[in-house]
């Protein structure tokens, strides 16, 4: 049976719930390849995010929690919580 979205005439907004996820692997000084509307944590740790300045802070972060940042990069120095990316 096809697949039936009853949204598919409507214009997506920011707002708009996610609608594609992607694995993020931490590299320092790395950009993501796909730069991601919201960081999922799927384990707890500490998670470095690079902006689009350049600046790297470090959050601590439970599994579950939603990140709402879309990170330039995140690095590999610093993290130790797996998280993934959404768009």
């Amino acid at each position: 049976m096809p697949q039936i979205d009853p949204f598919s005439d409507r214009t997506r907004s920011f707002d708009s719930p996610c609608t594609r996820h992607f694995p993020i692997t931490p590299q320092d000084d790395v950009d993501l390849a796909i730069r991601p509307r919201v960081l999922k944590v799927l384990s707890e740790g500490t998670v470095s995010i690079r902006d689009a300045a350049g600046t790297v802070l470090s959050y601590p972060v439970t599994a579950g929690e939603l990140l709402q940042f879309s990170a330039v990069g995140v690095e590999a120095t610093g993290t130790t919580a797996t998280v993934v990316g959404w768009l």
